[in-house]
């Protein structure tokens, strides 16, 4: 072996051990530029945010949520808005009967001013005074005698110069006919007692009433008809099965025309079917309403 290997020879001998412990440490230590060492495979990307912080907007599926969210809003809208119509309805039955008895109060003090300025009661005056001839009866008493019908399940009450008895259709006839109900006729004998007894001999005008409803029957073309036909019902009745006579009595068919109170509830209109019996200040002396 020549001199120049063996200088080799020992050169390389003596740098291995230095190579292995740098090696060594650097298998340990896990350096990052350890050139022999493969790099780890890449991480997929994550859109999730971290814990406590919002996606963004751009990011979320706006559409399927809206899609998917029920709408409350609009069923709480529906509700509040039937609750407004019936407030509203209630509003205008209570309105219509608030403006009746405005009417009615201006009526009464019109007729109380002009008894004032006459400064005594009217009197009762005949035409002609003659025997059969009509008389009447002075307005306070009319008024005064109101609270002496005995009319418990009725409302009486005194309309300028004559006293009104509402009597609902529904108990007296049947629906959407002139077919009296036998709780109808009690109701009409215990009426036309009652007039005999408080006002006797006046004149006593039947007034038939309906509500805007379509009539359901094809028996009645309009709605005078059919209040004209109850309104002779009870005429028929009162003159062959009361005190009252033919004389006395008048028939007259309103319809539809002169509501009490709005026909937008069903409360109002079963109010506005009735027969006002109307009792006025004239009355007969004579015997010849027989």
């Amino acid at each position: 072996m020549g001199r120049g290997m063996r200088y080799s020879l020992l050169s390389v001998a003596a740098i291995t051990p230095r190579v292995s412990l740098c090696l060594a440490a650097v298998w340990l230590a896990g350096c990052a530029t350890n050139p022999f060492q493969t790099a780890p495979p890449a991480a997929p990307l994550s859109l999730e945010p971290p814990p406590g912080v919002a996606a963004p907007a751009h990011t979320l599926p706006q559409a399927a949520a809206l899609q998917t969210l029920p709408s409350y809003a609009d069923l709480d809208g529906r509700q509040l808005e039937s609750a407004l119509v019936r407030s509203r309805e209630e509003s205008q039955v209570m309105q219509d009967e608030i403006a009746a008895l405005r009417d009615q109060l201006a009526s009464t003090s019109t007729q109380l001013a002009q008894v004032r300025s006459a400064g005594m009661p009217p009197a009762a005056t005949t035409a002609g005074g003659a025997p059969g001839a009509a008389a009447s009866t002075p307005t306070a008493t009319m008024q005064s005698a109101v609270a002496q019908l005995a009319l418990p399940d009725l409302e009486p009450r005194f309309d300028g110069a004559v006293v009104r008895i509402d009597i609902p259709a529904d108990r007296i006839f049947d629906t959407g006919t002139a077919n009296l109900l036998p709780g109808g006729a009690a109701l009409l004998t215990q009426v036309a007692t009652e007039l005999e007894r408080v006002y006797p001999g006046h004149f006593v005008g039947i007034e038939g009433h309906l509500d805007s409803e379509p009539l359901q029957s094809s028996t009645w073309s309009s709605p005078h008809q059919l209040t004209a036909a109850r309104a002779a019902a009870a005429f028929d009745f009162f003159t062959t099965r009361t005190p009252l006579r033919q004389g006395q009595l008048f028939l007259v068919a309103h319809g539809a025309n002169h509501p009490l109170v709005s026909n937008a509830t069903a409360a109002g209109r079963a109010r506005n079917r009735r027969v006002e019996v109307v009792v006025y200040p004239e009355r007969i002396t004579g015997n010849d309403g027989s």
